[in-house]
């Protein structure tokens, strides 16, 4: 613990002495934001106490659960399904790159060992494992990056300033400490980003819990970005507070939309030149919720990653585990169909950007070099205006089979003569221009 605090004293004194000179990503991050770009889908996993009542991540606040009455959730956890591979064998074999895992949610507890406090998986329950650990080694093991989610805002202690949530947990309110709780979280992250090896980003969640205090909440964000790209530098920072990006962030995170929706009402945002990421859930409920079988159709997931991608942007589709530990069996299911869509058409997805053709009603379009990729998903007609604008299109095939596209210059770009009305989920028609 000592050596931690020492760890994270030095690189805020650090921190202090660069605090003029403006973010400058180094190369390593640099790289990793194009790394990131790349990948285009990853797994979100929100997983805790709160998945053992069965009714999702915010019980603790919804129901005004006591804080000194909730951690007693640790004493009874033990999750004997939990096996760290074969989650990740899973989310591999439906064609994600990246998990991005609830290190600690807004409930406080934490899924690895900490020094900060016993109320964690390993010092606070009979389960005695640290689920990041073998949640890091596994994906390092299967190829897999590691993001890691943290909760900016805590529900059960004491020194957290309260905000707009949490209210009814019982907190004394004369007892909030932001220099104690600041530090806490400090120490956490420098032990995240020290003992799990490589992490691809630190996912931030709950700055939105201060965002009506009369006086501007200082969350030091600086301060606490400087230490992560201190650690780690390649590793991306990304905070869910549904705003345009801070100084120091490195992807821009949309909350249940695509950029440029605002359909949930959290995504209203101007979008910037940073990497993308839209999360959605899998069914309606981040965590775990035993009522919920509302599930997205496989069509309704693959046609979510195709247009995220059509609009630069990567998925990141949240699933909440079981109380036992194992991935629901509907959410294995949607993973399967998911990668063996991949299987056949990946290559239009993967290390692919959103094309020269935008977004519309029909579909989408994404490109790697001369290869532009029309994602046709709503298509009424057997024929398709495609504005390609000045941009030659030498030829169009159908992807996969290479059966050639009839077309002839339409304007401002070309149309595309079908045969049939599409009915695939995604009809792909590559173009070379």
């Amino acid at each position: 613990m000592k050596k931690t605090l020492l760890i994270v004293a030095t690189l805020l004194m650090n921190y202090v002495g660069m605090a003029q000179t403006p973010y400058q990503p180094t190369a390593e991050n640099l790289k990793a934001r194009e790394q990131f770009q790349d990948q285009k889908f990853g797994v979100f996993l929100h997983w805790g106490l709160y998945s053992m009542m069965g009714v999702t991540e915010w019980i603790m606040t919804n129901r005004d659960i006591h804080y000194q009455e909730y951690p007693k959730l640790a004493k009874t956890f033990y999750p004997s399904e939990f096996d760290a591979d074969a989650w990740i064998s899973a989310i591999k074999a439906a064609g994600a790159k990246y998990i991005t895992i609830t290190t600690r949610h807004h409930d406080g507890f934490s899924l690895f060992k900490t020094a900060t406090s016993s109320y964690n998986s390993v010092d606070g329950t009979p389960f005695k494992r640290d689920i990041i650990k073998e949640l890091a080694e596994a994906c390092k093991r299967h190829g897999i990056k590691l993001h890691l989610y943290y909760s900016h805002l805590d529900w059960g202690r004491e020194d957290y300033p309260v905000g707009r949530t949490g209210r009814g947990t019982g907190r004394p309110k004369e007892k909030a400490n932001w220099p104690s709780y600041f530090n806490f979280m400090n120490t956490q992250l420098t032990e995240l980003l020290t003992n799990y090896g490589e992490v691809g980003a630190i996912w931030f969640d709950g700055w939105w819990d201060h965002d009506n205090d009369a006086k501007p909440f200082d969350w030091q964000l600086e301060e606490q970005y400087g230490i992560i790209h201190k650690l780690q530098p390649q590793c991306l920072i990304g905070n869910n507070h549904h705003t345009t990006p801070f100084p120091g962030e490195d992807i821009q995170i949309f909350e249940r939309d695509l950029p440029g929706e605002n359909k949930a009402g959290l995504s209203g945002q101007d979008i910037s030149r940073l990497p993308l990421e839209s999360c959605q859930t899998i069914n309606e409920h981040w965590g775990y919720s035993i009522t919920d079988s509302n599930y997205k159709s496989g069509k309704e997931l693959i046609q979510m990653l195709v247009r995220a991608a059509g609009k630069n942007a990567n998925l990141l589709l949240n699933i909440g585990p079981e109380p036992g530990g194992a991935l629901p069996s509907l959410a294995l299911d949607r993973l399967k169909t998911i990668g063996e869509w991949l299987n056949k058409y990946g290559e239009t997805i993967y290390g692919t950007r959103g094309g020269i053709v935008g977004p519309h009603d029909w579909g989408v379009s994404t490109q790697r070099g001369n290869k532009l990729y029309i994602h046709i998903m709503n298509c009424m007609d057997s024929s398709l205006f495609i504005p390609t604008s000045n941009h030659k299109v030498k030829s169009a095939v159908v992807y996969g089979t290479n059966k050639r596209v009839n077309f002839t210059k339409t304007g401002k770009g070309i149309t595309l003569n079908l045969d049939t009305v599409p009915t695939d989920i995604d009809y792909i028609v590559e173009l070379s221009l």
